[in-house]
Formats: structure tokens, sequence, C-alpha cells
């Protein structure tokens, strides 16, 4: 796997990608963002991000940028009691996904996701990466470490997946151009040089076994550690 950890971003822009996500954000995430953008902006229906779920998702789940916590509240687990583990540097987001999903009991930690997650010996069947890349600060090359330090944790023949909004290498709809420009202006996303042939050769360094599947502005992809 790739240590590679080319320019990295500032600790301040690091906290600029996880703050964007507060209270009042939080609370229409799921229609406005979810329902309303990826549908309208994007041109990817929340669905398309639940099939990824349901496909890849195992019993024991560690989950980076939960977000609202939407799709691990309505996928289909394998088991009826999995086991979440949900990693953010954001404390809303984990207040928010921890009460919405109190009936697992998920352990919430503070982690920046850009560093080593130092869960010990903690191993899970899957890792969940969902429209997590573009939030995060720096080019793909260096925030591409994420894969890495998810798949240190993730057993052999386990699954790593999730979705990014691209700003090259995909045909945006007409509405896509000037968000992607005003999201980056405010540091709500920093994918503005993020490419779906530089995601492709990311993965594909690192995994024998991977699968990207473009839906408007998204990459939704999916591998085998």
């Amino acid at each position: 796997m790739s240590t590679e950890n080319p320019s990295r971003p500032s600790e301040e822009e690091v906290r600029a990608g996880a703050a964007g996500y507060g209270r009042a954000v939080l609370a229409s995430y799921d229609l406005f963002v979810l329902g309303l953008v990826c549908r309208m902006v994007w041109r990817c229906p929340r669905g398309r991000m639940l099939e990824l779920y349901d496909r890849n998702v195992g019993a024991r789940h560690l989950d980076l940028g939960p977000g609202s916590g939407f799709f691990l509240d309505r996928c289909s687990y394998p088991v009826a009691d999995p086991r979440l583990t949900l990693l953010d540097l954001n404390e809303d987001v984990l207040a928010k996904t921890g009460r919405r999903l109190a009936r697992f009991s998920p352990v919430l930690l503070s982690r920046d996701v850009l560093e080593p997650l130092e869960l010990g010996e903690a191993r899970f069947d899957s890792a969940g990466l969902n429209f997590l890349l573009h939030c995060l600060p720096g080019g793909l090359a260096h925030k591409s470490s994420v894969f890495d330090h998810a798949a240190e944790y993730v057993r052999a023949g386990g699954r790593i997946f999730g979705s990014t909004v691209l700003a090259l290498g995909v045909e945006h709809g007409r509405l896509a151009p000037r968000a992607l420009e005003s999201l980056n202006e405010d540091r709500t996303m920093s994918n503005a040089e993020d490419s779906l042939e530089e995601l492709d050769a990311e993965m594909a360094r690192r995994f024998a076994d991977y699968r990207i599947t473009v839906r408007g502005s998204v990459a939704l992809f999916e591998a085998t550690v």
C-alpha cells in the first residue's frame, strides 16, 4: 500500500472541512443535501449510495465521516446486531449519529482520518467513506491516505466503499460547476482538482479488486482488502 503523504494541509484546513457540518446543517442534511442536492445538483440520487451500503456493509463496520447517519440508519446489515464504530473530528456529527443509531450502541471516536486511526486491536468487516474525500483538504494523492488508514483495520477479504463528488473527468449537470466553485470557495469542499483518473490511479495502487461507478458528478467506489 502507498505511504506517500505529499503537500500536507494545515491543521486549520483539516478542521475547516469538518466544521461545515454544524447542528443546523445536520438538521436539514437528509432532506436538503441527500434529498435535493444529490439529485438535482450532483445527479446521483441518495438511493444509489444506500445500495452501496447494502452491498458492502459488514457485521463489524467502521464509518469515517458518517454525516447525519442516514445510510447507517437505513441500510440492510447482514446481522441483527451490527457493531458500529464511527469516526469524525466534528463533535456535532458524533452526537447526531450517536443519538440516531443508539439502538446499535455505536462506538464514537474523534479522529483526524488523514492521520493513523489508532484503533488498537479492533478489526472490521467493512469501512465506509461516504461523501468524505471531497471534504478533506489537499489533493487526491494526499487524502487517499485515508484508504490506507482504514484498510489497516479491515480484515483480509473485507470491504472498503464510499462515494465522492469529483470536479474533473465526469459529466456535470448545469448546476454542478457553480456549486463546486462556491463550495470550494467557502471550504465546505476541497475537490477542485479531484479527477476520476486520479481516483482510479490511487485505488489501483492499493487494491487488486476494486470498482468505480460514475453517476453524474459522483464516483461510487468499492474495493476488497
